[in-house]
């Protein structure tokens, strides 16, 4: 009998730790945690990927609560998330899905993480403390490896399978964007303060009033023509421009202007099909050092690996904070072209 609160049965388990952000955790040994998984290396439908493997054992501050997460699959709004949190630096290295560049911020659930006891804060865990037979579910590390690639049914070929391309199974629930409860949420766990969460909410409404007036007001009843705040609108009519700078890891740059920035994109925000979202405008002014060039990414609605011709950057702590999508956690980095940075010496 199991008596430690370690679920076999790829459930999550009944009481959820209720992390703190901040508060510092141990991720469970390889076995405790192959011991939660189904036969298809997941839990509550969210997958435990090869590349979260190298943190087994190690102790991790929590970066946020993951009660929430917006689909990046379909656009169609913000979904639940159960008994799950982001913790401080654990991204995706991408080593097990074809070396994507996409350094995601992990899931995890608090199936797979310990709360330490009080006065706890530092050293690591006895070699083997707590450990259950690996495969107690039926999972191993082998099936987190093959649980990486999915054939398709149609065409036969190998996709990826990763958290992101599977957030529609491990969070299915979808939360209303009238529903005010996910702000309060949001303050509650820490993920937001009081005033930036009051800021957005407004956003927010005024946004979806935007989209109801774009439909029954004529044109010129409309607020700014119906557009969504920050009214974000590029320059230009047809082929937009390119500047390359050849940018390598650990250059310092800084974001040009939002008005220098506005005359690289096309009427929809795009320069040469990579747009500039609203969340990157905060960062406008600033400077920052090159963690990236991306040239390959999985594909969330597909799985396949896209290839990225193109000049593609991201940038050190440079990440979206949400502040005009409900909050969502997922600290997700932003690409930017080389023509929207300039090289600080």
């Amino acid at each position: 009998m199991r008596t430690d609160g370690i679920q076999t049965t790829g459930t999550a388990a009944p009481e959820p730790l209720d992390l703190r952000i901040g508060e510092l955790v141990e991720v469970r040994s390889e076995r405790e945690i192959l011991a939660t998984l189904d036969e298809h290396g997941r839990l509550d439908g969210l997958p435990f990927m090869p590349e979260m493997l190298r943190f087994a054992g190690r102790r991790v501050r929590v970066y946020k609560r993951a009660i929430k997460a917006c689909d990046t699959i379909g656009n169609t709004g913000m979904y639940r998330m159960e008994r799950a949190v982001h913790l401080e630096g654990a991204r995706c290295d991408g080593h097990a899905h074809g070396g994507c560049q996409a350094a995601c911020l992990l899931y995890w659930k608090d199936a797979w993480l310990k709360r330490l006891p009080d006065g706890d804060a530092a050293g690591a865990a006895a070699p083997g403390e707590g450990e259950e037979p690996a495969g107690a579910a039926g999972c191993t590390v082998a099936t987190l490896q093959q649980a990486t690639r999915v054939e398709d049914p149609a065409s036969g070929e190998q996709r990826f399978s990763c958290q992101a391309t599977e957030m529609p199974k491990a969070a299915p629930v979808h939360i209303a964007g009238w529903d005010l409860r996910q702000y309060v949420e949001d303050v509650r766990v820490g993920n937001a303060r009081p005033l930036p969460a009051l800021r957005g909410l407004a956003i927010h409404l005024f946004n979806k009033f935007q989209a109801a007036s774009g439909r029954v007001l004529p044109r010129r009843l409309r607020i700014h023509g119906g557009d969504q705040y920050p009214f974000l609108e590029g320059r230009l009519p047809g082929k937009t421009p390119k500047e390359l700078l050849d940018l390598q890891p650990g250059e310092l740059v800084e974001v040009k202007s939002k008005e220098e920035i506005l005359q690289t994109l096309d009427k929809s925000g795009h320069n040469r099909g990579l747009r500039f979202d609203v969340e990157m405008l905060k960062y406008c002014g600033t400077r920052a050092r090159v963690l990236s060039r991306v040239r390959q990414i999985v594909d969330e609605k597909t799985g396949r690996m896209i290839r990225l011709p193109g000049d593609c950057i991201i940038l050190e702590g440079v990440i979206c904070t949400a502040d005009y999508h409900q909050f969502c956690p997922r600290s997700i980095y932003p690409y930017w072209r080389e023509i929207w940075l300039r090289r600080v010496d």
